[in-house]
């Protein structure tokens, strides 16, 4: 049994996510905006804990990261939390689990949603701001991370396009594939999982992400940016 905390689930891969760890027998801290935007209400009773705050908040997202301290260390943190606003995308997607990352205990893994549409996000930093663009600066620093936190399990996961709030009615990915791979990073034994960590997943599937987060130099530029953006700094503990 593992204590695993989720961002972003009031509905959709969130929400799935969730409750396929909640099946499984795991403690489950559930973080959404709000407890009226929780789509299945049922939920509630059966997680270990909840968190409200708006991620969009520099100051909230502070907050809500001594918050989540409370619970004690988690095994696996989960930042599902997004937004194809761009006027939020930055900090619901980037800054968020950056000051998340900052601030809370290390988890044992770290996984992040990513997205396909990251391999056509710019690297500039200062003129970029849209959802692709978001999701190759978080994606650059899960690959950080990885390299300076040896002892988190940090992965990012491409979950598809599926049938989502987000996604839309029509999208044609699965639901159920599209948390799958989420729910075993976070739970699944270590030596299943290969690379043991700086994975770029979709669909179970390690895959390769655009060559940028690889690179040394633009991972230190993101992690720059976001020190200077939000006055918060990731060390090296472990």
């Amino acid at each position: 049994m593992s204590l695993v905390l989720v961002t972003g689930a009031s509905t959709g891969l969130g929400l799935a996510t969730v409750t396929a760890l909640l099946d499984a027998d795991h403690d489950v801290v559930l973080h959404a905006r709000s407890a009226d935007r929780v789509e299945d209400p049922s939920v509630l009773d059966r997680v270990a804990g909840t968190a409200y705050a708006d991620l969009a908040d520099l100051d909230a997202t502070v907050g809500l990261a001594g918050e989540l301290d409370g619970f004690g260390r988690f095994d696996a943190v989960v930042h599902n939390a997004g937004t194809m606003d761009r006027s939020l995308a930055t900090a619901v997607n980037v800054v968020a689990p950056y000051v998340l990352t900052a601030l809370m205990r290390p988890p044992g893994r770290s996984i992040v949603l990513s997205s396909g549409m990251h391999r056509s996000g710019t690297t500039d930093l200062r003129r970029g701001g849209s959802y692709s663009d978001t999701k190759l600066w978080v994606t650059a620093l899960t690959m950080a991370l990885a390299g300076r936190r040896p002892g988190t399990l940090s992965h990012a996961v491409d979950p598809g396009w599926v049938p989502t709030r987000m996604g839309g009615r029509s999208a044609p990915d699965d639901l159920v594939e599209g948390r799958r791979t989420q729910v075993w990073l976070a739970s699944a034994p270590e030596e299943e999982i290969e690379p043991r960590t700086g994975g770029y997943w979709h669909h179970h599937e390690s895959r390769e992400p655009h060559p940028a987060t690889r690179d040394a130099a633009f991972q230190a530029s993101v992690l720059e940016r976001l020190e200077g953006l939000t006055g918060v700094r990731i060390d090296d503990r472990d």
